[in-house]
């Protein structure tokens, strides 16, 4: 028996409006943020700045596009909670230590010491251009520590502390990076990224149930 096999017409003209869709919505996030700053650049906030902030970040990613980033991701949402809590955490802290920080000058004629800065490199464990520029930036982010080199074949950051000490010293803070590194890679990296960098995903421990020992049948 011959079967026929219906032949779908193509429609080139449907194919390229849902090209310049796709295009469109990728440069949404590019339009948002150009308004965004053209309105803080303007300080005012009035529908021909919004307007033209849109169109200029338009432009720009038209005129020089990012090249694909490679890695994939996968949101789990319990390593992403605990993610932003403990950043949450980080910042509130170090606003406070940094707001201390800038207060002790004025105490060294009370015999207070003088907090002192100090560079610390960070050796990253993810080859990932978007994991190393995500915890770059969650790093500078946090008050008292800039990000201020990054030597991408040896996947190392520079940072710039403003109190070495308060921060626990160059381990200290290689901790903290690393663990921050972590907590953004569980809460986002494949599982294949997850097992090529040493890390287990996040997952609550739970007891493991106690079997009992098989009783023996007694003879009748």
């Amino acid at each position: 028996m011959k079967t026929d096999t219906a032949v779908r017409p193509t429609d080139p003209a449907g194919k390229q409006r849902r090209r310049r869709l796709r295009r469109l919505v990728t440069l949404w996030p590019t339009m948002v943020v150009g308004a965004l700053l053209w309105v803080l650049l303007w300080g005012d906030l009035s529908f021909a700045n919004v307007l033209s902030g849109m169109v200029l970040g338009a432009l720009v990613a038209l005129a020089f596009p990012l090249p694909p980033i490679g890695t994939g991701t996968t949101v789990r949402p319990g390593p992403l909670l605990h993610l932003l809590g403990r950043f949450v955490g980080d910042l509130v802290l170090a606003s406070f230590q940094v707001a201390w920080t800038a207060v002790v000058p004025r105490r060294q004629a009370r015999g207070g010491s003088t907090p002192h800065g100090a560079l610390v490199s960070v050796p990253l464990r993810s080859d990932s251009d978007l994991f190393i520029a995500t915890t770059a930036g969650l790093s500078s982010l946090v008050p008292g520590t800039l990000v201020i080199d990054l030597d991408r074949p040896t996947r190392t950051l520079r940072l710039h502390v403003l109190d070495i000490a308060a921060s626990g010293g160059p381990e200290g803070v290689r901790d903290a990076t690393r663990d921050l590194e972590a907590r953004l890679l569980r809460a986002f990296a494949p599982g294949a990224e997850l097992a090529r960098v040493g890390l287990a995903p996040y997952a609550p421990q739970t007891s493991e149930p106690q079997t009992s020992a098989p009783q023996k049948e007694e003879g009748r």
